[in-house]
């Protein structure tokens, strides 16, 4: 089953009121072009189209296993390494990234269960959402989970070139439920996962995933 996601639904609805609005007008005007009618009309019907399925939220059952991390996201993995996280954890981490296009869905999901122990909004720049420099320079989320045998996670939302809005619902003590909406972020971007280094990565470079239902690591405890 498939859904609107909310931070879509003002905009789509506009978007339709001055589509079909601006095909009025030319119909209103310029009623012979029959041609040019036809053309504008298959425009506005693909580039809503296009709008619309990047707002799509499918609706499914949450995962509910202890111990597995599960994607936040739907995308490919572009980054499986150890890198040091130092705006919180201050230690090594293995880092997953998850890139984001503008064809995928959107809709960001915790990837265990747990409480929000630390929660920051940092502006920053617009470089691509692959760049290697794109985790510490660009505008971003930062958040960690802490799940409920005490591991910590730390899970960053990345604004790409194109995407300019990051939008997100939790603050520091809030309870997420796994594969639970935690953000959005709008037109291609990327979210990082700093796992602990005793981490089992279950997922492989280049691999799609599907928020909230690919597993990607196993902690171990």
């Amino acid at each position: 089953m498939m859904t609107i996601h909310k931070e879509g639904r003002v905009l789509l609805f506009w978007m339709m009121i001055i589509l079909v609005a601006l095909n009025y007008l030319l119909y209103y005007y310029l009623p012979e072009e029959r041609l040019l009618m036809n053309l504008a009309i298959m425009v506005s019907v693909i580039l809503y189209l296009i709008v619309l399925q990047f707002f799509r939220n499918p609706v499914f059952d949450p995962p509910q296993e202890d111990g597995i991390v599960f994607a936040p996201a739907d995308g490919k993995v572009v980054v499986i390494e150890e890198a040091v996280e130092d705006e919180y954890l201050k230690e090594k981490r293995k880092q997953v990234s998850i890139f984001m296009s503008p064809i995928n869905v959107h809709v960001n999901r915790s990837p265990v269960k747990g409480i929000v122990e630390y929660f920051k909004y940092h502006p920053g720049k617009y470089l691509v959402a692959w760049h290697p420099k794109s985790s510490t320079e660009n505008e971003r989320t930062s958040m960690v989970i802490r799940d409920t045998k005490g591991n910590k996670i730390m899970v960053r939302q990345i604004a790409g070139a194109l995407a300019r809005r990051i939008k997100w619902y939790v603050k520091e003590g809030t309870p997420l439920e796994q594969g639970g909406e935690f953000g959005f972020i709008k037109f291609g971007s990327r979210v990082d996962l700093y796992l602990p280094l005793d981490a089992e990565i279950l997922c492989q470079m280049d691999q799609v995933t599907k928020g909230a239902r690919t597993p990607i690591a196993r902690l171990k405890k």
